[in-house]
């Protein structure tokens, strides 16, 4: 799970010690898997769909930070490129299910 592998990357090294940077980017994290339960669980598939709209943007912000933290020396480049990648794919699947509620709205 990226939540997990982003807490895990964050409790260590440099990263940990850059308290702004961490907080930010476990907070994106949560906040792409928050806003999916919330949108399925408001009972319209409009808000639904704008959740997604939400947790998608808060994919890509994740994967700006991890950008940022690469280019200050917080995250090793394999761990990084593993990771962007888990979230272009996350990213893939929020924008496929946000076209199929679009479709039933």
């Amino acid at each position: 799970m990226v939540v997990g592998e982003i807490y895990r990357l964050t409790a260590i090294g440099e990263f940990f010690r850059d308290y702004g940077l961490r907080d930010q980017i476990r907070r994106a994290a949560v906040s792409v898997l928050s806003n999916i339960a919330e949108g399925f669980d408001r009972g319209s598939r409009a808000e639904f769909h704008q959740f997604l709209v939400i947790a998608k943007g808060s994919c890509a912000e994740v994967r700006a930070q991890l950008y940022v933290a690469s280019d200050v020396g917080d995250i090793k480049q394999k761990d990084f490129e593993d990771l962007q990648a888990k979230l272009l794919e996350l990213a893939r699947i929020i924008g496929g299910l946000r076209s199929a509620v679009a479709k039933q709205r």
